[in-house]
């Protein structure tokens, strides 16, 4: 070999590891320089908590989905329960949703015959009033009872069934007040116009004392025909919490492989500007 082809394969060869280089690294590795350390480990710390936090929420909802299966549970097997007597004033502070809501419960003595409040409601009959009256137990204390439903046109007292008379025993929901209002729109006592079975308001405006905190909606009467017509509660809980735990870790599966494909890439490319700076 002369001179002259030793001079042309070192060149030669410069050349090769020259475009080597180039195309490894490739035009958008020139002109981007790898994030710093720092940058990186924050990133790297903020997708890290991130996905932690979606994760979390998926248990979450996991946690409260077995809370309302056994909420479900318990409210079935208070509906099919035998009635109890209505909780008197000694169990008053003590009643709450969790634990008392739509209990069975039965109760002795008679309607005061004050008037009756009409509460707006809508139900499968469509649209009216729940009719809510007074009454007197025989351990001394008064409940608001709902009677049922009536329609709109059929409110007046006149076209409905009056207060049985006398002594009787009815039976029926325990219900938690309502307090307030409905959405959007709240109970006026002055107008006389309520949207929802507010017992403390309803009570004060009908100047009734020592009133349960709770009513009873009662039971279909014998006569299905007759107004008003109970047993129209409807027991409903929704219970999503399986779907919302499921978008919960399909966002946190998505946030870690977005963080995973930038610090990949990143790695990359700090592995690419290393083989190029060796070439040169």
């Amino acid at each position: 070999m002369t001179a002259a082809d030793g001079a042309a394969a070192t060149v030669a060869a410069r050349g090769s590891r020259d475009c080597f280089a180039e195309g490894s690294v490739g035009n958008g590795a020139q002109e981007r320089t790898p994030t710093p350390a720092l940058k990186l480990f924050a990133f790297g710390a903020f997708g890290t908590i991130g996905a932690a936090v979606l994760i979390g929420l998926g248990v979450w909802q996991l946690e409260r989905r077995v809370w309302k299966l056994d909420l479900i549970s318990r409210v079935e097997q208070r509906v099919h329960a035998a009635p109890v007597s209505a909780p008197g004033p000694s169990s008053w502070p003590r009643i709450n949703a969790t634990d008392d809501a739509y209990r069975r419960v039965r109760v002795t003595g008679h309607f005061l015959g004050a008037r009756e409040t009409l509460v707006q409601a809508v139900t499968e009959r469509g649209g009216g009033y729940w009719v809510v009256a007074p009454f007197r137990a025989e351990e001394g204390f008064t409940v608001l009872v709902n009677r049922g439903f009536v329609p709109a046109d059929r409110a007046e007292w006149e076209s409905r069934a009056a207060q049985p008379p006398g002594e009787t025993t009815l039976s029926g929901l325990l219900r938690v007040a309502e307090p307030r209002g409905a959405f959007l729109r709240h109970n006026d006592p002055a107008a006389d116009r309520w949207y929802s079975r507010d017992v403390a308001a309803i009570a004060a405006a009908r100047g009734i004392q020592k009133v349960a905190p709770y009513f009873i909606d009662i039971d279909p009467s014998a006569d299905p025909a007759a107004l008003p017509v109970g047993g129209l509660t409807i027991i409903a809980f929704p219970n999503n919490h399986l779907l919302y735990a499921l978008t919960w870790f399909g966002l946190a599966m998505m946030w870690a492989g977005w963080s995973l494909y930038v610090v990949r890439q990143e790695w990359r490319l700090r592995g690419i500007r290393v083989v190029s700076a060796n070439f040169k």
